[in-house]
């Protein structure tokens, strides 16, 4: 059955205003749980909805989702037992060796994952590990800057759905691997800035497997209505903690099987 979100509650309309003008101002606002509460998640994914419409109707595109809270040390530490989903548009996409210019991420952190690029839709049949497998095209090294519009990223399960799953910007690598040449549970993960490592993990941090986190965001966006498409970019979920970056820095995360990608982060002061 298709699942909605209904967007017409005040309190929905608010929290989208709330962020709507942090994001617009580059002023980042209290959080929005005094409005949609800590844990209510059909009030918190209509209100990220509601900023989906918006980007959308301004001339954004989505290309893809973000899986978030894929770490049981992040779901522990914000009181929660599943993951999150964001979307993700076109002005969000870099390529490994751009600079990014930190005005385009609020608090910016930053954190690995493995991309997965989908060759065919998962709308039907039985949305499992097998079928994800044979639904991506390949799957690459991916950054991910996350950023929070919320005050000190002083958020709850809420707060952090309800603000696109706090998704900033994300780098594609270079090197594109075939599920047949690389197992994703298996990848091992260092992520170093200006050549200090500051992240380590693997395939196992990323609710297990990183293919089975594809599965809950095929499965979930299935029940919303909203497939998973062809040509859509999957960011996996983190293989290791995030870090946070300011102006100047250079990050660098090598995957095994996968290789290195790496970004710039333009010289100037965060938001």
């Amino acid at each position: 059955m298709t699942q909605t979100f209904s967007s017409s509650d005040t309190d929905v309309a608010a929290a989208a205003d709330r962020l709507s003008r942090a994001a617009d101002s580059g002023v980042p606002c209290s959080p929005v749980r005094d409005l949609i509460g800590r844990d209510d998640v059909a009030k918190a994914y209509a209100v990220q909805q509601v900023l989906t419409a918006r980007r959308t109707e301004s001339g954004a595109r989505v290309v893809g989702r973000k899986i978030g809270l894929t770490s049981p040390a992040v779901q522990r530490q914000l009181g929660v037992n599943r993951p999150d989903f964001g979307v993700l548009f076109d002005d969000m996409v870099f390529s490994g060796g751009d600079t990014i210019p930190l005005e385009v991420v609020m608090q910016p952190r930053v954190e690995a994952e493995i991309a997965f690029m989908l060759g065919e839709d998962l709308a039907a049949g039985p949305l499992d590990a097998a079928r994800v497998r044979q639904a991506t095209g390949y799957v690459v090294a991916a950054l991910e800057v996350c950023g929070s519009r919320i005050e000190n990223w002083d958020i709850s399960f809420g707060d952090t759905v309800a603000d696109n799953a706090s998704a900033g910007v994300f780098v594609l690598g270079p090197r594109r691997v075939t599920l047949a040449e690389v197992n994703p549970v298996e990848v091992e993960m260092s992520m170093i800035i200006d050549g200090r490592e500051v992240s380590t993990g693997n395939g196992a941090a990323c609710l297990g497997d990183p293919v089975e986190a594809v599965v809950w965001l095929a499965r979930t966006a299935v029940e919303l209505g909203q497939p998973l498409r062809a040509g859509d970019v999957v960011l996996s979920g983190a293989l290791g903690p995030m870090r946070p970056v300011v102006g100047g820095n250079v990050v660098k995360a090598t995957l095994t099987g996968l290789g290195a990608v790496t970004v710039t982060f333009e010289e100037g002061a965060a938001s």
